[in-house]
C-alpha cells in the first residue's frame, strides 16, 4: 500500500469526517462491503492520477514509486498469498483443516482491517470526547485493531501516537512505536 496516498486518504476522512467527501465514511455506503469497494476506487484514482487532491494532502509525505509499482504489483500480491497458502500448510494440523477458511481473509486483510475500524468506528462504540463526527471507540473489540478501534480518541487528539486514553485502554502498538 502506498504510504503517500494512505496518508491522503487519512488526511481527506479526518477533514472531511462524516461527509461525502470522506473517503470511507459509512454514512455514504450501504453496507461494509460497498465501503471497501469505494475505499479502494478513491485509492487507485489517487494513486494512479486519476483523481486529483490537493497539494497540502501530499505534503510532507513519503512518495516511494518504486515501491508502489513494486508492492502493488500483481506478482508481491500472488507473493503474499503463496506464502499464506505456505504457512497454513505447514501449521496446520490434519485435525484442523476447517482453519483453511481464513486464508481468503489474511489474503484480504488489510482492506478488511480498514473498513472494520471505518464501518464500526462510526457506527458502534462509546465516545471519551465530543466530535464533530460519529466517531467511536470499539472497545472490548480494539485489541483486535490493534489500538485503532479507539477512533473516537484519534478524531479528538489525531496528533498523539498512543491512541489510548483512559486507564481500561491499551494501544499494544504505542510501546513499539
Amino acid at each position: 500500500m502506498s504510504p503517500k496516498v494512505y496518508g491522503a486518504l487519512h488526511r481527506l476522512h479526518h477533514i472531511h469526517a462524516d461527509k461525502e467527501e470522506d473517503p470511507h465514511s459509512p454514512k455514504y455506503s450501504s453496507n461494509f462491503v460497498k465501503l471497501m469497494v469505494k475505499t479502494y476506487h478513491k485509492f487507485a484514482g489517487i494513486q494512479s492520477g486519476e483523481i486529483k487532491v490537493d497539494e497540502s494532502l501530499t505534503q510532507n509525505l513519503p512518495d516511494w514509486k518504486w515501491f508502489d509499482k513494486m508492492a502493488g504489483s500483481l506478482a508481491v500480491k500472488a507473493l503474499w498469498a503463496l506464502f499464506y497458502i505456505w504457512f497454513y500448510s505447514v501449521n496446520v494440523p490434519a485435525d484442523a483443516l476447517w482453519m483453511w477458511i481464513f486464508v481468503p481473509a489474511h489474503i484480504v486483510m488489510g482492506p478488511i482491517h480498514g473498513t472494520v475500524v471505518n464501518w464500526f468506528a462510526h457506527k458502534i462504540g462509546y465516545t471519551n470526547y465530543q466530535v464533530e463526527d460519529t466517531s467511536k471507540n470499539l472497545m472490548p473489540f480494539d485489541i483486535f485493531m490493534l489500538g485503532e478501534g479507539y477512533h473516537n480518541n484519534h478524531h479528538a487528539q489525531g496528533n498523539k501516537a498512543n491512541f489510548a486514553r483512559r486507564w481500561y485502554e491499551i494501544d499494544p502498538i504505542y510501546p513499539i512505536i
